[in-house]
């Protein structure tokens, strides 16, 4: 076990000692932390491993869903729970009961009263009941009030079984609890319940929105009419005012005792799922969902289950989560909270002014309380975290085994109870740092075989260093074993050269408390050639002045824009793409050799550009290929470069133009005859054309009508529709030319003279 201080960043002395190529895998920050899996160390958002509170599993219920948690004075934790309906009783030395068992489907809110009654609502179509311990025994129970397992008796006896659905299985209910029925709302949700100091006990409800308020003797009576359609949660301000947030548009209400609303903030988010409110009274709110027009209903769902399969409920966010029962049921849906957008915490503060202190793309708050040392605790799905919340900061404290994290009640001793939902389970989150912590970073992936150097750590405390690798992704898969890293004596890591690396930390408690701030490993991966592909080459083209390409890492981007060129006859352009596995910088030196020669010429070198323009005059008319070459000198020592290279598809050049020879014209009455021949000293001619008189230019034919030969033959007619005599003398000009393939043009041209006799009107 290593007590110590580390500041072992010494860039300069690392330069000194290393190899150049030498570089570093870092985490620091709380994205890079968090990538990791961690038992029992909490993740800061400042970027530091710290280790957690104890964090246990202290009951797993039958039940799915835990939606709400209470504790009383004597340190007992009641659980809400659905999937099957249930109120569970936790006593602090671990021994679990059921209390209540109503036949409804969801026990979905409660609240523990300070003379020791549970009261516990049910949806859909619920009521709110009033647990209390210590009532008349078995039989003997007054008027209107019965024992928990009396409830339970007289409904499965008096509810038939709908056709195709089987009888719900008696449960054991502990009998020296009784229940009544302390008020029906008459509406299809409860959503929320909340006690004031006077005893007087607060209903929030959904489909209508209302809140009604209920005396101690179950008298009720609606106290405030939202125009939402879900009231969600309910807390109290310190001043005794109702703080109520809702579905639908995010309002978070403050009531005051005479059922005056005032909305204290429309929230961005469409759903506010949980409240607290601390002793300064600020109040926190947590909102989810993303407004979107109008909430869809919140109807019943339905979920037969396939034959021997089992029935499929929704879970919050209504997501599909196996249930307990097999046999078929009505679900109620979560309030249509979705993870698209994610979730927000805000802080109202005293004077009224909200502010967004956290929020998550992945995390949804679930629930909100304050811990007895005071700190804002967020429970969160669908990861199962508790983080911290600290002003803008916060720590990503804990994970349960389970999808999401619901409730909160305080519990003994200074901790805290934690209700989770899929699966079912109450938690403790005790004042007291674990005994121990482990926190195993992601998996490194060097990208090639690297040799593995010193790991440096800057933290404090009593902690020590683990490292392993392998040559595939999967840890499982036959990596190395974990073996500890001598930080004391600086040593490398002992862990074989390999592809892949991960680090492992385990955390001590002591003075100074173990605190790792930032992990850095040095690597050496081994120099790989680097790779040259597609060499093209582009005759007549050439890249405009100004362009430049980004290099590319260790492979081609699909998406990078391609090299701009332009048409330019006295140009080629050679572009080319390369890539490195080292991500090593590259210079490119560029080679030709024309048809029949044995010696590549150099043409460029040093050059960083992946593209270069050469004179396409310089090169005499014939066929010729490119070769590139690629070198990671830039980030090796000469005896570490390595070179790759590539060969382009043979390309031709011809700057010569094509030749008119024996071009021969006579005027045969009202036609033009020509013919000529075309001669290229390199390529086939590509095509001829002819202007007689400055008119259009027209396409000829050769006398074999397929152009494709070095030299072409042309005899044609051509109609002279406008004589032109100027002084007795009829004259044309034909102007001849002709193409070769690489669109190098000859020109000739022809005059026509004939002398003719002009007769004018008197005849002579």
């Amino acid at each position: 076990m290593n007590v110590f201080r580390l500041a072992l960043l010494c860039p300069l002395l690392a330069a000194m000692g290393w190899t150049q190529g030498t570089r570093t895998w870092e985490q620091t920050k709380y994205d890079e932390f968090e990538k990791g899996t961690s038992h029992g160390v909490a993740i800061s958002s400042d970027g530091s491993l710290t280790l957690a509170p104890a964090f246990s599993a202290l009951y797993t219920s039958p039940s799915t869903y835990l939606w709400g948690l209470a504790a009383d004075a004597q340190g007992n934790a009641y659980a809400a729970a659905g999937s099957p309906a249930r109120v569970y009783k936790l006593t602090p030395d671990g021994n679990a009961s059921i209390i209540f068992a109503p036949q409804e489907l969801q026990v979905q809110a409660l609240v523990a009263g300070p003379s020791g009654a549970i009261y516990a609502a049910t949806s859909p179509d619920g009521k709110v009941y009033k647990i209390v311990h210590g009532g008349p025994a078995p039989g003997k129970s007054p008027e209107g009030s019965h024992t928990t397992a009396e409830v339970t008796a007289a409904q499965e006896g008096s509810k038939p079984s709908p056709a195709g659905e089987f009888p719900r299985p008696s449960v054991a209910v502990d009998s020296s609890y009784s229940a009544s029925v302390l008020f029906d709302p008459k509406t299809k949700y409860i959503w929320a319940l909340a006690l004031d100091r006077q005893g007087q006990l607060y209903v929030g409800t959904g489909d209508r929105g209302e809140i009604f308020r209920v005396d101690r003797d179950g008298n009720g009576a609606l106290f405030f009419q939202s125009d939402e359609a879900q009231i969600r949660a309910l807390d109290f301000d310190n001043s005794g005012n109702l703080i109520a947030g809702t579905d639908g548009s995010g309002l978070i209400y403050r009531i005051s005792p005479r059922g005056e609303g005032f909305v204290l903030y429309s929230a961005p988010k469409k759903e506010i799922t949980a409240l607290a409110v601390d002793g300064h009274g600020d109040i926190y709110a947590a909102g989810a969902g993303e407004k979107r027009g109008a909430t869809a209903p919140l109807a019943p769902v339905t979920a037969t289950p396939p034959s021997g399969g089992a029935a499929i409920t929704p879970g919050p966010q209504g997501s599909a989560t196996p249930g307990a029962s097999t046999s078929t049921f009505t679900a109620i849906p979560y309030p249509s909270v979705t993870s698209v957008g994610g979730s927000e915490v805000y802080r109202i503060g005293a004077d009224g002014s909200p502010k967004t202190i956290w929020s998550s793309h992945e995390d949804l708050v679930y629930a909100l309380a304050f811990d007895q040392a005071g700190r804002l605790l967020a429970g969160t799905g669908n990861r199962g975290k508790i983080f911290i919340i600290r002003g803008n900061q916060y720590t990503d404290l804990v994970q349960a085994s389970a999808n999401q994290v619901t409730a909160f009640a305080l519990a003994p001793k200074g901790g805290l109870y934690a209700a989770t939902s899929n699966l079912g389970k109450i938690f403790l989150l005790g004042p007291n740092p674990m005994a121990e912590g482990t926190y195993e970073s992601d998996v490194f992936d060097a990208r090639n075989f690297s040799q593995w150097g010193r790991v440096e750590v800057r933290g404090s405390g009593s902690f020590d260093v683990f490292a392993r690798s392998g040559n595939v992704d999967n840890p499982d898969r036959n990596w190395s074993l974990w073996k500890q890293v001598d930080l004391q004596k600086d040593l490398p890591v002992d862990a074989p050269s390999a592809r892949f690396i991960q680090w492992k930390a385990v955390l001590h408690p002591g003075k100074p408390a173990a605190v790792i701030e930032s992990v850095t490993l040095n690597y050496l991966p081994k120099n790989v050639a680097p790779e040259v592909d597609e060499v093209t080459v582009v005759v007549g083209s050439r890249v405009p002045a100004g362009t430049h390409i980004e290099p590319e890492s260790s492979g081609p981007n699909p998406y990078a824009p391609p090299i701009p060129m332009v048409r330019d006859k006295h140009s080629i352009a050679v572009k080319w793409k390369a890539q490195d596995e080292n991500d090593d910088s590259l210079i490119y030196s560029v080679y030709y050799r024309g048809d029949g020669e044995s010696r590549w010429k150099l043409l460029r070198d040093g050059i960083e550009d992946r593209f270069v323009n050469l004179d396409s005059d310089l090169f005499p008319d014939g066929g010729y290929t490119i070769r590139v070459v690629a070198s990671d000198a830039p980030s090796h020592s000469p005896e570490d470069t390595l070179t790759g290279e590539s060969t382009s598809p043979r390309f031709e050049v011809d700057n010569t133009p094509p030749r008119i020879e024996s071009l021969n014209t006579k005027i045969e009455g009202d036609k033009l005859h020509v013919t000529f021949r075309a001669v290229d000293s390199f390529s086939p001619i590509s095509r001829a054309e002819y202007s007689l008189d400055a008119g259009d230019w027209q396409t000829v034919d050769p006398m074999g009508k397929i152009s494709d030969y070095k030299v072409e033959s042309y005899d044609f007619t051509v109609p002279i529709a406008d004589k032109r005599v100027i002084d007795d003398i009829e004259e044309h000009t034909l102007v001849i030319r002709v193409y070769d393939r690489f669109e190098n043009v000859g020109i000739s041209k022809a005059v026509l003279q004939v002398a003719h006799t002009v007769v004018n009107s008197n005849g002579r």
